[in-house]
C-alpha cells in the first residue's frame, strides 16, 4: 500500500466516525438547502489571461514534515489574496497534513477568492460538507476513485455548483478524467512511490488534454523558470504549496514567480 492508498484508507475511517456525529442525510439536506455555488474556481482560472496561481495553506505534509509550526492560516490566506493569488487551496486532512475543517471554513469566510477543499475525497459526505464549509471546489483524485464513483461525485459537484479539480498522475488517469467530463485536470508532478518530483510529468501529459479543459500543474513549481517552462507548454494554472508557504513576503514572492 503506497502513501496515497494509506491516506485514503484512513480518510474512510475518519468519515465514518464523522457520520456517527452528523449523518450523511443531514449533511446532504443542509448542503442542498443552500444556494448553489457558481463554479467560482473554474471562472477564476479561466479569467486569468496569463497563468493562474492557486496558493496553498498547508501546515505539514508527509514528504516535507512540519512546514509552518506557527500556522497563522487566516493571515496567510489574506496575504495570498493581497499578493494576487487567483484561488486558495486549504488542507483539511488532519493526520498526515495536520489540516482542519475550521481552516477552510474561516478562510472561505475571510477572503473573496475561491477556496479549494484539499482533501482525499473518498465519500460523497465530504463534498456536501465542503459546500457547508464555504468551499468553491473539491479535489477528486483518479488514483483512489473508479469511473463510476468519479461520475457520481462530478454530478454532486454540478448540483452544488462546486468546481472539481480532477487530479491525474499518468496517461490512464488523464483518460479517466476526460471520460467523466472533467473541466479542470490537475497533473501531479510528484511520484507517489518515492516522492520525487519532476515537472516533466506535466510536459508529458499536456498533449493528452484538450485546450478547452483547464490544465493545472501541481507540485514541484518553485521558480520563475519553472513557471516560464510551464507557460510554454500551455499550462493554465499552477498549484503552489511550500514555496509560497515559506515566503516571508508573499506579494514579492508571487511577483518573482510571475516574472
Amino acid at each position: 500500500m503506497n502513501i496515497l492508498e494509506q491516506i485514503a484508507a484512513d480518510t474512510h475511517i475518519r468519515v465514518e466516525k464523522e457520520k456517527e456525529i452528523v449523518s450523511l442525510s443531514k449533511v446532504k439536506d443542509l448542503a442542498l438547502s443552500l444556494p448553489a455555488k457558481d463554479f467560482a474556481l473554474s471562472r477564476a482560472l479561466r479569467a486569468n489571461p496569463d497563468i493562474a496561481f492557486i496558493c496553498e495553506c498547508k501546515k505539514a505534509s508527509p514528504s516535507k514534515g512540519l512546514i509552518e509550526p506557527d500556522f497563522d492560516y487566516l493571515n496567510i490566506a489574506k496575504a495570498y489574496e493581497k499578493a494576487g493569488a487567483d484561488a486558495i487551496s486549504v488542507l483539511t486532512e488532519p493526520k498526515y497534513f495536520l489540516g482542519d475543517k475550521k481552516y477552510l471554513e474561516e478562510i472561505a469566510g475571510a477572503v473573496n477568492i475561491p477556496c479549494l477543499r484539499k482533501d482525499f475525497t473518498v465519500d460523497e459526505y465530504m463534498i456536501y460538507e465542503a459546500r457547508l464549509l464555504g468551499a468553491s471546489a473539491v479535489l477528486l483524485i483518479c488514483a483512489i476513485l473508479d469511473e463510476k464513483t468519479l461520475k457520481n461525485y462530478m454530478q454532486i459537484c454540478d448540483t452544488l455548483g462546486l468546481s472539481a479539480l480532477v487530479e491525474a498522475h499518468d496517461e490512464e488517469e488523464v483518460k479517466l478524467a476526460l471520460s467523466v467530463g472533467a473541466k479542470i485536470i490537475g497533473v501531479n508532478n510528484r511520484n507517489l512511490k518515492d516522492f520525487s518530483v519532476s515537472n516533466e510529468n506535466s510536459r508529458r501529459l499536456r498533449a493528452l488534454i484538450p485546450k478547452d479543459v483547464i490544465f493545472v500543474s501541481e507540485s514541484g513549481v518553485k521558480t520563475a523558470e519553472d513557471i516560464r517552462a510551464l507557460k510554454e507548454i500551455g499550462v493554465d494554472a499552477v498549484l503552489i504549496g511550500e514555496t509560497m508557504m515559506r515566503a516571508a513576503d508573499k506579494t514579492e514572492k508571487l511577483k518573482e514567480l510571475k516574472g
